[in-house]
Order: C-alpha cells, then sequence, then structure tokens
C-alpha cells in the first residue's frame, strides 16, 4: 500500500442532485469560459468575479494548494479553473466528465494536486472517481453517502454516511483503513483537521466528537480512537430580570483553525463557539470553551437564524458563513460582522473555501473566497478589511 500523506484540507458535502441525462466519460479537455467582470455590474464590493458555463447546480468546490479552483456540477462534468488573476475577464479550465449513470456531488484534489477526486453518486450508492494525466479510476464506496474529505497532499478519503458511520479509504486503492460509529443518531458533516491528525462530526446532537487518527511507522493508519468530545454546546440567554435559561442545540457545521487547535462551531441555537482542543485528552482534560458569538440573523419573527456553512481564512483572522443565499464575513477576534451580501447568489449556497493562499486580483493581492450555489455559478470574493474590526 502506497504511503499515507497528510490528510485533507477541506471537506465536502454530498447532496444528491437532480438527474441529468448526458452521456458522457472521464475525459478532460481544456475550454475557456468567461466571466462576468466587465458584463454586469457589481452588486457587492467584495464581488470579484462570477465563473459561469455550468450547465446545473455547482454542488461542491476546493481548491488546490496551488490556487487551483475544481467544481463539482450536477450536469455531470468537473471543471478545474486556474486562477491567474481572480479579477481576470475569461478563464480557461480542465473539463473532465463524468461516466454516464454518476453525478458528481463533491471534489477534491489528492498528492500533488494533480490528481483530482470526484465524489459521484448513483441509483446503487457513491463511487470516487480519481483522475490524473492519462490515468483514471473507480472506486465504489458501498453504503456510504453525505460527506467526504481530501484534499491537498492527501491520499486518504474521509466518508460520512447520514447514518452514524464515518469510514476513512485509501484515496488510491479504496481500502479502508478505519471505521468510527457517531452513535448520535444522524450525521450531519464531518471534517478533517489540516495537520491530518483529528475527524471531527457534527451530529443531530449538540456534541461534536473528535477522533484520533493514530499512523503507524509507515505511513499506514494504525487506529481511530475517540479523543474527546465537546460537550454540548450550551449558552445562558439573560432576561431582564436577571433570571437565565440553557439551551442546548444540535451543531450545523464546523471547521478547524489553520494550526489544528481549535475548532470552530455553529448552532441552531444561533451561536458560534471557538473551542480549545489543544489539550491533554489522553488524561481526560476537556477542551474549553473560549469565545461564544450570537449570530447575528432573525426572521420577520424576530426567531434566531442559524449559519449552514462555515470556512475560515488561511490566516485564522475571518470567518465566512451562509445561511441560504446569504454570505457574511466575521471577525475571529471579535465576532464582529465585517460584511454581508444579503443575496450573495440567485438561490441557497451549496459550498464555500477559501483559497489557501492569496491570488492576484488587478492590482493587488488578496485572500479569495469562492462560492457554489444552485444558481449554476461560482462566485469570488474577496477579503473585508480587518481595521474597524
Amino acid at each position: 500500500m502506497d504511503q499515507v500523506l497528510p490528510i485533507a484540507l477541506v471537506s465536502l458535502l454530498l447532496e444528491t442532485p437532480k438527474p441529468t441525462h448526458h452521456p458522457r466519460s472521464l475525459s478532460p479537455n481544456l475550454t475557456p469560459v468567461s466571466s462576468d467582470k466587465d458584463h454586469n455590474k457589481k452588486h457587492h464590493p467584495l464581488d470579484l468575479n462570477t465563473l459561469k458555463g455550468h450547465g446545473d447546480s455547482v454542488t461542491g468546490l476546493c481548491f488546490s494548494y496551488d490556487g487551483r479552483l475544481a467544481t463539482a456540477c450536477a450536469d455531470g462534468v468537473v471543471r478545474v479553473f486556474k486562477l491567474d488573476d481572480a479579477s481576470s475577464k475569461s478563464f480557461k479550465f480542465l473539463r473532465i466528465n463524468v461516466p454516464a449513470g454518476g453525478h458528481p456531488v463533491a471534489v477534491a484534489f489528492s498528492d500533488d494536486a494533480s490528481s483530482v477526486v470526484v465524489a459521484s453518486q448513483t441509483l446503487s450508492g457513491s463511487s470516487l472517481y480519481m483522475w490524473g494525466g492519462k490515468e483514471s479510476a473507480v472506486l465504489t464506496l458501498v453504503g456510504t453517502a453525505s460527506t467526504y474529505g481530501s484534499g491537498d497532499g492527501s491520499t486518504i478519503v474521509a466518508s460520512c454516511s447520514e447514518g452514524t458511520d464515518i469510514k476513512i479509504w485509501h484515496g488510491k486503492t479504496g481500502k479502508v483503513l478505519g471505521n468510527v460509529d457517531t452513535n448520535q443518531l444522524k450525521n450531519t458533516m464531518a471534517t478533517i483537521s489540516p495537520n491530518g491528525r483529528f475527524i471531527a462530526a457534527a451530529a443531530f446532537t449538540a456534541d461534536v466528537k473528535v477522533w484520533e487518527i493514530v499512523y503507524s511507522k509507515d505511513g499506514s493508519v494504525k487506529e481511530v480512537p475517540k479523543a474527546m468530545q465537546l460537550k454540548g454546546t450550551k449558552i445562558c440567554l439573560f432576561s431582564l430580570i436577571s433570571s437565565y435559561f440553557d439551551v442546548q442545540s444540535a451543531v450545523t457545521w464546523l471547521c478547524f483553525t489553520p494550526d489544528s487547535e481549535q475548532i470552530i462551531t455553529a448552532s441552531k441555537d444561533g451561536s458560534i463557539r471557538i473551542w480549545n482542543i489543544n489539550v491533554r485528552y489522553h488524561l481526560d482534560e476537556d477542551p474549553k470553551t473560549l469565545k461564544v458569538f450570537m449570530i447575528p440573523l432573525h426572521d420577520s419573527n424576530g426567531a434566531t437564524l442559524h449559519y449552514d456553512r462555515l470556512s475560515l481564512s488561511p490566516d485564522g483572522r475571518i470567518l465566512a458563513a451562509t445561511h441560504g443565499s446569504m454570505l457574511q464575513w466575521l471577525c475571529v477576534e471579535t465576532g464582529k460582522v465585517l460584511d454581508t451580501a444579503d443575496n450573495a447568489h440567485n438561490g441557497d449556497i451549496t459550498w464555500i473555501a477559501w483559497a489557501p493562499k492569496t491570488i492576484p486580483a488587478g492590482d493587488g493581492q488578496t485572500f479569495v473566497l469562492a462560492t457554489a450555489s444552485v444558481d449554476k455559478k461560482v462566485k469570488l470574493w474577496a477579503a473585508p478589511p480587518l481595521e474597524s474590526a
């Protein structure tokens, strides 16, 4: 078995798209695509560009370590864009057609970013398609769904079922390297720490469980024991007469900080929590809550809303979050909302991800956030300034 390299920097939600009926094969070709740079007036000052050309809902996206952007689309095509300048008038992309019967729902880069791993939903289950150079391969992941994790420099993939199972697979051979049972009724999502050491899962309950991936000397996965638990994302709400009550609510999304020492969670109770997981968990030391912020979103009746997706900037200072078609940027230090795009897309946002390093944009360089949506578009956004936070 090949040596297991560091795991994924991103995890990708698996959603079943509407079927499309196009005969296709796993074959790449280069195609130019226009952007919206000069065609439409900017609706938001942080809006850098819009990548058009997708024929259906964009179900997933991710960046390679060198700044290329891969998108998975329900039209049966994976597109890999080279972003030399985020404000360019047009972009060339590599087109990878997934074989008939499979609908791309997630995508990630592996190895040296020359290979692309595509998660595909079929009538019989889920499959992984690997494309790299002139070679391609298909692995069938029996009984898996919901979430895949993989990324830069990775040869292992984590899959999260809609039940309670999480599996770790070798990204080249399809061999199962480890299994965990969350025992939390129903999984929401799972993600892998940037250093490849931990897997964290959000589920139907208010707790987040974290497992350690233990490697053997030869780089293979030895075991995946439970390491710690973020117990009950609970907040105290105070009234005018100084009474209070506790609220526990399911975690909707989570992400690791770049140093893999903290986890940020979003909950249905409308809270954002930052946890310190750099603890002596082998001695039963529990993770500590460092900060709690309330999400500044309410519906027409005044009820607090929650975030659907989170993504943390590479420097760990800006948290991007979504609710439906709305996109917000928050300061991680203070919890202050830096900026909001109320209608970032003409439909729900399905995925968000930051480029791992700054990208040229006109005359400057900026951290770039990519968002995917059911509106068949991918948008590129500049990071907001932090001076006022």
